[in-house]
């Protein structure tokens, strides 16, 4: 068997719907043709109404990745799935991605990196703080640390500037 490892579009938001159909329809199948199949994700914080929570989102927006042995036949049972595009490939043929291609995914999954936040800010931006002893002034970023999600902003305190450092998560986005 020739296992290689394919890119396959999806729907947005779809990655895990196909991700569930390919393992169900390699447990139905038991030729063992479907050897794995990936969805990378990454770790975001996001804060809904002053409440810090994780997330998961996919690393790659509408495509799964799946190690196959793949024939014509495995080919358009594939391909008929609901929420499958398309495999990506050139003059519309299946195309297996390259070793240094998958080898860089695969790091990405075993090495996945710590939480980081949904958002982020660019310096000069103007920013409101709206919790603290600082609430409802109003900042310019000069700094966003994305590791520790640390802003430093210069706030305007009875007409003078004042550097202050404080959480993203204290923070809205000016519009």
């Amino acid at each position: 068997m020739a296992h290689k490892w394919y890119a396959i579009q999806t729907y947005s938001g779809s990655e895990l719907a196909v991700k569930r159909a390919l393992i169900q329809l390699s447990e139905e199948r038991e030729d063992g043709k479907i050897a794995d199949v990936l969805v990378p994700t990454e770790d975001l914080i996001e804060v809904k109404k002053g409440k810090k929570s994780i997330v998961e989102r996919p690393l790659y927006p509408a495509y799964a990745f799946a190690n196959i042995d793949l024939d014509t036949g495995l080919w358009h049972a594939i391909q008929s799935m609901a929420k499958v595009g398309r495999f990506i490939g050139e003059s519309k043929k299946p195309t297996p991605l390259s070793e240094k291609d998958i080898a860089a995914i695969l790091d990405k999954v075993n090495n996945r990196a710590a939480a980081k936040p949904k958002v982020s800010f660019d310096e000069g931006e103007m920013v409101r703080i709206n919790e603290g002893p600082f609430a409802n002034f109003n900042g310019i970023v000069e700094d966003f640390d994305m590791a520790s999600g640390q802003l430093k902003l210069n706030v305007s305190i009875f007409g003078r500037n004042t550097p202050v450092e404080i959480s993203y998560t204290q923070v809205e986005r000016v519009v």
